[in-house]
């Protein structure tokens, strides 16, 4: 063979398909424990406020036993893994492939013959499970959990709705009262105190009684308050510390049933209406019977509005979940470009981009309110804008 022919072939090196497959799991085993760790840390910072504003004061109160806790806590883990799975993915390709680039063993893959395409392989179908797995979320899994939470919730706090009250503790959780209870056998109190309040937190009324009980109505959702052998201190609700003018004085055998609104202090009811809490085949039927309700001209732009705001709930879910899928491809280029093996930069770049897309997301629905404009159709733009700044950045590296 003469030197043309030898410079005119071309000496690429070859890997056996078994090194392929096996480095097909490594990537696969490592993006996924790393995407893994990055979705629970995201679910966990996502969940606290829920858990501090929401569940944390009934288990101090006593309402919710510890096994009632964990339980509710679960059922808050799909609401926030739809938020969480887009960010956990493409802080797991980050940290996964940055680190490899780092260490050079994307250039090793590149330099046997692999392209970048087949080295992301593993990523893109990690990508398009996690898409999936978020269409499940979103339409099933997510909105039956957050309606059995609340029903779980309400009926423990039904069950034992005066476990707020603790003794020798002033009890502000309704508004314009404050309670103090010296001891408390059950129902059945001693050494009771209240406090009416105006809107400048000014007493404007004292009632102070022997003893008294608390019983509740479930129907109406009222606790029922009476007093035996109590005293009531009225001041003059315009000028209530005005201590020159003698208060009005009424004492009593035993007092009226009053009642005290639940709603107050644990919130209304839930429905279970709620559009975010609907499941897909829900969803479809509930704009159906939106589109069909009847309409005047004069409110057509308000059919209209309440028939866009199903719409882009639908839309939201679907886009929600193949936001993983994006991240996934942006994340491969990426992670090979930053080429860093340090876990805080990294996971700035994430949360700088998921912050990106989530306000493109927020800008779009925004929109909710015209119609004309499409914002259902308008809600693909994050995404879109994100997979061809992935395939771009692909294309881009691939080309090196």
């Amino acid at each position: 063979m003469s030197a043309g022919g030898l410079s005119a072939i071309t000496l690429r090196p070859f890997l056996p398909k078994s090194c392929v497959n096996l480095l097909d799991r490594h990537i696969f085993k490592s993006v996924l424990l790393t995407c893994a760790g990055a979705v629970g840390l995201f679910a966990f910072v996502l969940m606290l406020g829920n858990l501090i504003r929401d569940l944390l004061p009934f288990l101090l109160s006593g309402q919710l036993s510890v096994t009632t806790f964990v339980r509710l806590v679960g059922m808050l883990i799909p609401a926030v893994a739809i938020y969480a799975l887009p960010m956990g993915m493409l802080t797991g390709v980050l940290l996964t492939l940055g680190r490899l680039s780092a260490d050079s063993e994307i250039t090793a893959m590149r330099a046997a013959g692999l392209s970048l395409a087949r080295i992301a392989r593993p990523v893109l179908i990690l990508g398009f499970l996690g898409t999936a797995l978020g269409l499940y979320v979103n339409f099933q899994s997510m909105p039956a959990a957050r309606v059995q939470y609340h029903k779980d919730l309400d009926a423990a706090v039904a069950a034992n709705p005066l476990s707020f009250i603790v003794p020798k503790t002033f009890i502000r959780n309704f508004k314009g009262f404050v309670i103090y209870v010296g001891d408390k056998q059950g129902s059945v109190m001693r050494d009771f105190w209240l406090w009416q309040l105006d809107r400048e937190g000014r007493t404007t009324q004292l009632v102070r009684a022997e003893s008294g009980r608390f019983d509740y109505d479930a129907a109406t959702n009222e606790l029922i308050l009476t007093l035996a052998r109590a005293q009531v201190e009225e001041r003059n609700p315009k000028q209530p510390e005005n201590f020159t003018e003698s208060p009005r004085i009424v004492s009593f055998e035993k007092s009226e049933p009053q009642r005290l609104s639940l709603a107050s202090l644990f919130g209304p009811p839930v429905l279970r209406q709620k559009l975010q809490w609907m499941t897909y085949a829900e969803l479809r039927k509930e704009e159906t019977r939106v589109a069909a309700l009847p309409f005047t001209h004069a409110t057509a732009a308000d059919h209209d509005r309440a028939v866009m705001k199903v719409r882009l709930t639908v839309q939201e879910k679907f886009n929600t979940a193949l936001a993983i899928l994006s991240f996934a491809l942006i994340g491969v280029p990426l992670g090979i470009k930053v080429s860093r093996r340090e876990t805080s930069a990294n996971l700035g770049v994430a949360v700088l981009l998921a912050l990106g897309y989530y306000m493109l997301t927020v800008a779009v629905s925004w929109l909710d309110r015209h119609p004309e404009y499409h914002p259902d159709l308008l809600f693909w733009l994050p995404n879109a804008v994100f997979l061809s700044l992935g395939v771009w950045l692909f294309l881009r590296i691939e080309r090196r």
